[in-house]
């Protein structure tokens, strides 16, 4: 089993394919070959920053966005996307004006406004991971968030409390993003990160 772990310049790679190594992955590839992609058996996107930046720098790789469509949306292999990775999958993120995402999931990243003021943004360090709808790869339990912008939208699959709810996960069908840091996130990151290289949407 071949996982790609995609290196578009903007994510902590090296820390996330540790842990996912430390999870039992096998085979890690960092890439930036689009070809590697397309023949990848699950497919992990970082991210670290601002979702313009990001994106940005996403399409800036040559066919990688074609390959991603093409091998997740088409193919239905296993897809993470982590922290801005995750943002990625909406259709717009609104730090620094309005950006085009992905799309694969509906809705937008908007910056965090707490409920009440005296709750910091960026919103760091460990909360709950609360489900709310079944999913194989979610559980309960407390994960390492660090964040300044959230989802709003459809596939919510797990939410977190910033005084007041914030998106922890979204999903649907063989793709699932994370809000929070599994490779930061100890014993319930290593663990999350077992089951998915296990799952089998």
């Amino acid at each position: 089993m071949t996982l790609a772990l995609i290196d578009y310049g903007a994510g902590n790679l090296h820390s996330v394919a540790n842990a996912l190594k430390a999870a039992g992955a096998g085979d890690v590839v960092i890439t930036a070959d689009a070809d590697v992609v397309a023949r990848a058996d699950r497919i992990v996107l970082p991210g670290v920053g601002a979702f313009a930046a990001c994106a940005s720098a996403l399409r800036a790789v040559p066919g990688m966005v074609e390959a991603m469509e093409r091998r997740v949306r088409g193919d239905g292999v296993p897809f993470l996307g982590i922290c801005v990775g995750m943002q990625l999958l909406a259709e717009t993120g609104e730090e620094f004006g309005v950006h085009a995402g992905l799309g694969w999931i509906a809705g937008s990243v908007r910056r965090l406004t707490p409920a009440d003021p005296a709750a910091k943004v960026p919103h760091m360090g460990w909360n709950d991971v609360v489900p709310v709808t079944a999913h194989p790869l979610i559980v309960p339990g407390e994960a390492y968030f660090l964040h300044s912008y959230a989802f709003e939208g459809a596939d919510v699959v797990a939410t977190s409390d910033h005084a007041g709810p914030v998106v922890a996960a979204i999903g649907r069908d063989n793709i699932l993003g994370v809000q929070f840091h599994p490779e930061k996130s100890q014993v319930y990151g290593l663990q999350f990160l077992r089951r998915f290289l296990t799952w089998a949407p």
